[in-house]
């Protein structure tokens, strides 16, 4: 276990989830976490990814920063953090959000960076080696949009912006491939994703990114979780409209995701 604090003499206690379906009540809205952003991540996937395949004082890269989840969680866990995003607007927030950072140990990196730009993502990763004085890193955590299922902005490398699925698995695997370089050989990266409905059917994205990632990277997939959390806005209990149009229709609700877990 050299690639986390576990203590796995006091393994009972230990509060790691070891399932391959993680139930969630519902998002914690603790420290930093603010619901302020659409697709936001809930915080109890990378705090569980985070504790169980980095130490403290590793380093976590986040492609897809978005609102700062995984940051926040770096922060509180004692990671070293690295996040790019597209967009430029959610770089300030997130920047005024860790003005009062007091953790000294909480070093972290942001960038408004194209991850689909190899030079520009080698030129910010060396910015970030100095800043935090490392040399790689230790995880990979992509929780990437579902390709146009909600518009974070007009910038046509936005992921966001992609109207087929092959764009979008095409994208994705150049990012893969500008952000694996620097991780480290035998340790492990995760990717959060769901599916999409589109003319009347399920695109089962997420086990298209899955394939995909397997069929061009020399990596190994070492666990396949759905998560179920029962907060989602508009969701939430039998009696909604959401289960009525689908009793009235011939469809599922959607309350998954996947993340897919692999090691380099």
């Amino acid at each position: 276990m050299k690639y986390n604090d576990i203590n796995i003499k006091e393994w009972k206690n230990c509060d790691i989830d070891t399932d391959s379906l993680w139930l969630i009540s519902k998002r914690t809205k603790t420290g930093k976490h603010k619901n302020i952003y659409h697709g936001n991540f809930i915080p109890q996937i990378p705090n569980q990814l985070i504790r169980r395949y980095t130490k403290k004082n590793e380093t976590v890269l986040e492609p897809f920063m978005g609102s700062g989840t995984t940051l926040f969680e770096c922060e509180s866990l004692s990671r070293n953090y690295i996040g790019f995003d597209i967009n430029d607007k959610i770089i300030s927030f997130v920047e005024k959000s860790m003005s009062d950072n007091l953790l000294r140990y909480s070093n972290y990196y942001i960038k408004n960076c194209n991850a689909l730009d190899q030079k520009k993502v080698k030129k910010s990763f060396e910015e970030a080696e100095k800043k935090l004085n490392i040399k790689s890193t230790q995880f990979i955590l992509m929780h990437p949009p579902y390709m146009d299922i909600i518009k974070f902005t007009d910038d046509k490398n936005d992921l966001s912006n992609c109207k087929t699925v092959e764009d979008f698995i095409n994208k994705l695997l150049k990012i893969c491939e500008n952000s694996l370089k620097f991780l480290d050989d035998n340790r492990y990266f995760a990717i959060v994703i769901g599916d999409v409905y589109k003319n009347s059917e399920v695109i089962p994205l997420g086990f298209y990114c899955m394939d995909a990632i397997l069929k061009n990277f020399n990596v190994k997939l070492k666990g396949t979780i759905v998560k179920n959390i029962e907060g989602n806005r508009g969701k939430q209990g039998t009696g909604g409209i959401w289960r009525y149009r689908a009793l009235n229709s011939d469809y599922f609700i959607f309350k998954h995701e996947y993340i897919f877990v692999f090691k380099k």
